[in-house]
C-alpha cells in the first residue's frame, strides 16, 4: 500500500473521501466542508452517531464515496490512529483521500499514515483466493512529507516484525530466519554475523545448545551491527528466537502449542526495530543479537534436572524445559555484554504469567533501575504502545537458588512467575543500564479493530525505534 502527502484541491473523483466525525455528530476539523452530504436523520436512521469504530459510507457528488469514522468523544493520537485502521478496511477503490491529518492534533500524520499502514496489513502468503483490500493508494490531505516518511518507516517496520512472526514454524526453520534477518538488515546496510551451530559451539554458548539439543534443526544466533558514524550512544538489542516450542520434553498440551509459531516475536521486534532505526538513519548505534532455535521434543533433548553452562554468568539448573526463553536470553545477553552498550533491551514472549497480570493488550517493562524503566515507558508513550512497568523485586531472587549449581530456571512456586523471570535475566545482563520487556500478552493480536489485525502485532518494535531516537536527542 503506497501512502502520499496530498493538497487541499486533490481531485476526488474515482477516490474514497474519509472523514471524521465526533460523537454527537460533529464534524472533524478538516471533515466540516463534506459534512452536510448526510442529514441528522440519515445518521439516525442508520445507527451512526460518531462512537469509535463506527463507520458509515455514503454516495458523495464528486468522490466514489465517503465514510465517516467515529472518533469517539475527542480527537487524540490514538483515535485517529484507530479510525484510520477501521477505514481502511472498509475502502473499495484503488485510491483513498484521508481528511484525518487536518484534525488538528500534533502528530496527526504520523497516526493515519500509522493507521492506514498498519489497519490495511494482511499476510496473505497461503492464501490461494484473491480478496485483499482494493486500495492502493491512500492520499493524506495536510500531511507534512518529512513526518510522513517517518511515520512510514516505523508502520513498515512493524509489518516487517509481523510477517515474520505469522509465517508458519514450518517454514522458518532457525537457518531459514536467520537468512531473512540477515538480508533485511543488508537491504539498509546493517553487518550482519550470522553463527551456525559449530561457532556456537566453539563460542560455548551452552544455554543455547541445551535448548537446541532436542530438535533436528539446527541453531544459528544473527549479530546485527549497526554503527553510524556520527553515533552518540550504543543501544544493545537482544531478542527471544524460538522458532517453535513444544515445550520440550516438559511439553505443553496441544492447545498451547497452537500459537507457538509466535514464540519469536521478540527476535522479530528488535530485528525490525534495527532496520527501522538503519532507515531513519538514527545517530545511535544498535548492536543486535537474536538467538535462535526450535524447542523440539527428542532423544538429545534437554532433561529436567540437567545443568546448562551459558557463555557467561551463572550455570543453570533445568527444572522445567518449557522455560526455555530465559535459557538461550541468558546466551544472548551474555553475548551483548561483550559489546559494553551504555543500555540493553531484551524482548521476548517470555511469560504466561505476564499477560496473567497485565491481559492481552499490554506488555511489562522491568528495569534495572527507575530509570531505565522510565525511558523505555517514555519511548512507548511517544509510540503509542502500551506497556507497564512491573517490580523487579529481589526478594524472590532466592526462589532460584539450586542445590547443584548456580541457578535455576524456574522457582518452587507458581506466583509471581513474570518476575521471576526478570530476575533470572538479570543475572545475565551486567551491571549496565538494562531492562526487560516481556511481550508475551499483546505479542498478538486477538481481533481486527483500528489499527490492529488478528495475528501477529509487532508489539515492540516503534518502542525500541522512539527509544533510539530519545537517546539521540538526549546527546
Amino acid at each position: 500500500m503506497e501512502t502520499r502527502a496530498a493538497e487541499h484541491d486533490v481531485a476526488l473523483e474515482g477516490a474514497t473521501l474519509i472523514a471524521g466525525v465526533l460523537e454527537g455528530l460533529s464534524a472533524a476539523p478538516g471533515s466540516e466542508e463534506h459534512f452536510d452530504v448526510v442529514s441528522p436523520a440519515a445518521f439516525a436512521a442508520a445507527g451512526f452517531e460518531g462512537k469509535a469504530g463506527q463507520i458509515l459510507s455514503v454516495p458523495h457528488d464528486t468522490a466514489d464515496a465517503i465514510l465517516f469514522v467515529g472518533l469517539g468523544g475527542e480527537i487524540s493520537f490514538s483515535s485517529l490512529r484507530a479510525a484510520s485502521g477501521n477505514a481502511i478496511r472498509e475502502v473499495k477503490t484503488e485510491r483513498a483521500v484521508s481528511l484525518l491529518a487536518l484534525s488538528g492534533i500534533e502528530s496527526a500524520t504520523r497516526a493515519v499514515i500509522e493507521g492506514t499502514i498498519l489497519g490495511g496489513y494482511q499476510y496473505r502468503a497461503y492464501k490461494t483466493d484473491d480478496d485483499a483490500l482494493d486500495a492502493a493508494l491512500v492520499e493524506v490531505v495536510g500531511a507534512a512529507p518529512a513526518e510522513l516518511t517517518s511515520a512510514a518507516v516505523l508502520a513498515q517496520s512493524t509489518i516487517l516484525a509481523r510477517d515474520w512472526v505469522n509465517t508458519p514454524a514450518k517454514d522458518k526453520a532457525p537457518e531459514v530466519l536467520a537468512q531473512s534477518f540477515a538480508s533485511a538488515a543488508a537491504d539498509v546496510g546493517v553487518a550482519a554475523d550470522v553463527w551456525d551451530a559449530a561457532k556456537i559451539r566453539s563460542e560455548e554458548l551452552g544455554a543455547l545448545l541445551g535448548v537446541a539439543a532436542g530438535s533436528r534443526r539446527d541453531p544459528r544466533v544473527v549479530i546485527l551491527d549497526y554503527h553510524p558514524e556520527d553515533a552518540v550512544g550504543h543501544l544493545a538489542l537482544v531478542g527471544k528466537g524460538i522458532t517453535f516450542d513444544s515445550g520440550g520434553l516438559s511439553i505443553k498440551p496441544s492447545s498451547s502449542m497452537e500459537e507457538m509459531k509466535d514464540d519469536m516475536a521478540g527476535a522479530a521486534a528488535v530485528t525490525a526495530a534495527t532496520v527501522g532505526i538503519a532507515r531513519l538513519g538514527l545517530p545511535v548505534r544498535v548492536t543486535t543479537i537474536t538467538p535462535l532455535t526450535d524447542n523440539a521434543v527428542g532423544g538429545d533433548a534437554t532433561r529436567p534436572g540437567d545443568v546448562l553452562r551459558p557463555v557467561a554468568g551463572p550455570t543453570i539448573e533445568v527444572l522445567n524445559t518449557d522455560a526455555e526463553g530465559r535459557l538461550i536470553l541468558a546466551d544472548g545477553l551474555g553475548l551483548a555484554m561483550r559489546y559494553e552498550p551504555d543500555i540493553t533491551v531484551d524482548v521476548a514472549t517470555l511469560t504466561g504469567a505476564a499477560a496473567v497480570a497485565l491481559g492481552k493488550q499490554v506488555a511489562a517493562v522491568f528495569g534495572s533501575g527507575p530509570d531505565v524503566s522510565a525511558r523505555v515507558l517514555s519511548a512507548a508513550e511517544q509510540a503509542g504502545e502500551e506497556f507497564w512497568e512491573m517490580p523487579l523485586f529481589r526478594g524472590y531472587r532466592k526462589s532460584l537458588d539450586s542445590n547443584i549449581a548456580d541457578i535455576k530456571n524456574i522457582s518452587g512456586t507458581r506466583y509471581g512467575g513474570a518476575i521471576v523471570a526478570a530476575l533470572f535475566l538479570a543475572e545475565y545482563a551486567g551491571e549496565g543500564p538494562w531492562a526487560h520487556l516481556d511481550i508475551a500478552g499483546p505479542a498478538r493480536s486477538q481481533e481486527t479493530s483500528g489499527e490492529f489485525v488478528k495475528g501477529a502485532s509487532g508489539v515492540a518494535v516503534r518502542t525500541l525505534i522512539e527509544l533510539a531516537k530519545g537517546m539521540a536527542e538526549a546527546d
